[in-house]
């Protein structure tokens, strides 16, 4: 498995973003596809909410790669 860490100076960052900016898709169409079909897990559960808010310490993870937010 692969972890990245990601860094944001906001509160938080949309899942949906998120999973566009971590380069596990290239647009924000294909990370719709994939939260909506359930290919994300949020904190290690399944999360079809593209809007969800991820704040600081909050992990998704598609496949092998994860992604953590840290708000800098």
């Amino acid at each position: 498995m692969s972890k990245e860490v990601i860094k944001i100076n906001e509160e938080f960052i949309r899942l949906q973003d998120l999973i566009k900016f971590a380069g596990v898709v290239p647009t924000g169409g294909q990370a719709k596809y994939l939260i909506q079909n359930g290919e994300i897990k949020v904190n290690g559960e399944v999360c079809t909410m593209r809007g969800k808010k991820m704040r600081d310490g909050d992990i998704a993870q598609f496949e092998e790669k994860i992604i953590e937010v840290k708000i800098e």
